[in-house]
């Protein structure tokens, strides 16, 4: 395991911060790991808490003002995600993200993203165009507008109008999952040059088979956008 890096002031500072919600209410005491989970699952996910930075047990409980028990429940609902390595220590570490994460990672999306959009152009080709008619003008305004981040999340929402759309639980829950650590990669590929454009058109493509319900095609750009992606991704790692 790595050797945890990182502030522990800044650590504390982001768990001061997070919120404990459940459907938008404070969570129960049943639901309290999941509440704990979710949270620190959105702080690595936005980068809040960067990779290697060490969440100690104790800390995380008293900053989100529970006891340590949902603490280390919560911890085991990240590791089993990929996302802590859990420390003897009492505590957990965020996990690094790696040349073979980019590798492992972007082989299983690119077969799972296209299996999501061929079956999203076979079972709900119009809620797509009814979706993707409001989110495609909304990424090239941010596009336009220079606004990478927000582009990102754009892109990452489109994404997920696509799992959902596919129907499938198991591979809601696999690409999900595989989503989520994609999400986790620092310099978003769109700041290569050209990259703004290029993956717009590329959203656009796909959006228009999807919506012609159009299950080959889907298949066939969603996978070679992922292939795309993953040459981009080892590209930006060769140069550092």
């Amino acid at each position: 395991m790595n050797t945890p890096s990182g502030s522990g002031e800044e650590v504390v500072s982001v768990l001061g911060r997070l919120v404990l919600l459940a459907g938008g209410q404070a969570p129960s005491r049943g639901n309290m790991p999941g509440a704990v989970a979710d949270a620190l699952r959105q702080a690595i996910l936005d980068g809040a808490l960067a990779p290697g930075a060490w969440l100690r047990e104790a800390e995380v409980a008293r900053e989100l003002k529970v006891s340590r028990t949902p603490v280390r429940d919560a911890f085991r609902i990240l590791a089993a995600e990929g996302l802590v390595n859990i420390n003897a220590n009492q505590g957990a570490v965020v996990s690094p993200m790696t040349s073979e994460d980019v590798i492992e990672l972007y082989a299983m999306r690119e077969v799972l993203e296209g299996l999501a959009s061929r079956l999203a152009a076979r079972r709900s080709a119009r809620h797509c165009l009814e979706e993707f008619t409001v989110l495609i003008p909304e990424m090239k305004r941010a596009g336009e507008a220079g606004e990478i981040r927000e582009l990102s999340r754009l892109n990452f929402h489109f994404h997920e109008i696509v799992r959902e759309a596919a129907g499938n639980r198991y591979l809601d829950r696999s690409l999900s999952q595989i989503q989520n650590a994609a999400r986790r990669f620092p310099d978003p590929t769109l700041g290569l040059p050209g990259r703004v454009k290029e993956s717009i058109e590329e959203h656009v493509m796909l959006a228009d088979a999807i919506s012609r319900g159009d299950a080959a095609e889907a298949e066939k750009l969603a996978i070679g956008h992922m292939r795309h992606l993953s040459e981009l991704r080892i590209e930006m790692l060769l140069r550092h």
